[in-house]
């Protein structure tokens, strides 16, 4: 006789959680019952329960304010591989409000590290501009840009709060084309987890990479850091015949 697999006590509070999101009809950003109200209506221990929300926070579904609770979360932005837009092109254009603050703003001296990542010489001027990403009242992103300042000189003297980056470097003649961009995964810092509004240590997508023109000279190198709860990787896959 064929044994019947259990079902793990913390995948039944995941069912159990969806099905009353489903059963109530719940929205994004309407409010789950409390942990304790949870725990009692489905006889759960607390332990369970946080690793049914953690294992849904992970997945998109849910996501917690310090001090507030647990929220159904909206659908994720979805940001394709291959996609050579902006930040702001992608967020805007998937219906997205965004808000920009920004953090940091200089001209800097190039390392040895931006000069490798750069193709620049030591001591070659770099536009640092540091800023956190707001989506639809929620921070998203932090994304840190380096441009090689000989291609836009006087470009500090501009407001990021409203201007989009890629915008601004089209009043240079400098238009981004194509470029490379990796992603992984890194753990929120003391600093990231404050404006993010994530625990530190939390887990968080990194993505960094170059973008150059049509030229093919590098413009910029790109870093950031991203909830995993706000996003979505996709790409296309082919298969070519030899």
């Amino acid at each position: 006789m064929e044994q019947q697999k259990q079902i793990r006590p913390r995948d039944e509070a995941v069912e159990k959680i969806e099905c009353y999101i489903r059963r109530h009809k719940l929205s994004p950003q309407d409010k789950l019952p409390a942990e304790r109200e949870m725990c009692e209506m489905w006889n759960l221990n607390r332990t369970t329960l946080r690793s049914a929300i953690k294992r849904l926070t992970a997945e998109g579904k849910l996501y917690s304010l310090k001090g507030s609770g647990t929220y159904v979360a909206p659908p994720r932005l979805e940001r394709h591989l291959q996609d050579a837009k902006s930040t702001t092109e992608s967020v805007r254009g998937a219906g997205h409000l965004l808000r920009n603050v920004v953090l940091d703003v200089q001209v800097i001296e190039c390392n040895k590290y931006l000069s490798k990542k750069m193709e620049i010489p030591l001591g070659h001027k770099v536009f640092y501009l540091r800023r956190l990403r707001i989506m639809d009242g929620a921070p998203y992103m932090v994304e840190c840009s380096y441009i090689n300042y000989e291609f836009c000189r006087g470009i500090e003297e501009y407001d990021f709060t409203d201007e989009s980056l890629y915008r601004v470097l089209g009043y240079y003649g400098v238009y981004p084309d194509h470029g490379q961009e990796s992603v992984g995964i890194t753990y929120a810092t003391e600093d990231e987890a404050k404006y993010l509004d994530v625990a530190e240590g939390d887990y968080l997508f990194y993505l960094s990479g170059t973008t150059r023109d049509a030229e093919d000279r590098l413009v910029e190198y790109c870093k950031s850091v991203v909830r995993a709860d706000k996003v979505r990787f996709s790409t296309v896959l082919r298969r070519y015949s030899q």
